[in-house]
C-alpha cells in the first residue's frame, strides 16, 4: 500500500464519525431540499403569487398548475427528508428541476450579455441539483439491495 493510500485511509478514518453520522447525512438532504421547501411554502402562503408565475411561464390553468407544484415540491422533499419512498421523491424532484429549468432558464435564446451569464450560470447549478437528487435515488435503491 503506497504511503498516499495509507494517509487517506487514515483521513477516511478519522472524518467519518463526524461526516458519516445520520445528522450530517439529514443536513445534506434539508440543503439539497431547501429550494423546493421555501419555494413551495411561499407559493402556499401567497396562491395568488404562485397562479402569476405559472401565467408568467405560460401554464394553464394555472391554479392547477399551482397547487401541482407545490404538492411536488412539499411532498417530495418531505419523501426525501423522511426516507419514505426517497427514491420516488428524489426522482419527482430531478424531473421537476429539469422541466422548469427548461421552461424558466432558456439562455441560449437572450442576447449575449450579462441577462445571458446569469441564466446559463443558474442553468448548470440547476443540473447541478438534478444530478444531486439523481444521486440521492441512486444511493437509496442500493441501499435497499444490500
Amino acid at each position: 500500500m503506497s504511503m498516499n493510500s495509507t494517509k487517506g485511509n487514515r483521513l477516511v478514518a478519522a472524518s467519518r464519525p463526524a461526516l458519516g453520522s445520520r445528522a450530517v447525512r439529514f443536513i445534506a438532504y434539508l440543503a439539497l431540499c431547501a429550494a423546493y421547501l421555501q419555494g413551495g411554502i411561499v407559493k402556499l402562503a401567497d396562491f395568488p403569487g404562485a397562479i402569476a408565475e405559472m401565467n408568467h411561464f405560460g401554464l394553464t390553468p394555472a391554479p392547477l398548475f399551482a397547487v401541482l407544484v407545490i404538492a411536488l415540491e412539499l411532498g417530495a422533499s418531505l419523501m426525501i427528508l423522511t426516507g419514505c419512498l426517497r427514491w420516488l421523491g428524489a426522482l419527482g424532484l430531478a424531473g421537476f428541476t429539469s422541466l422548469a429549468t427548461g421552461i424558466a432558464l432558456r439562455y441560449w435564446e437572450l442576447p449575449i450579455g450579462q441577462e445571458r451569464f446569469m441564466a446559463a450560470n443558474s442553468f448548470f447549478e440547476h443540473l447541478g441539483l438534478v444530478g444531486g437528487f439523481l444521486l440521492v435515488a441512486w444511493l437509496d435503491f442500493h441501499e435497499k439491495r444490500v
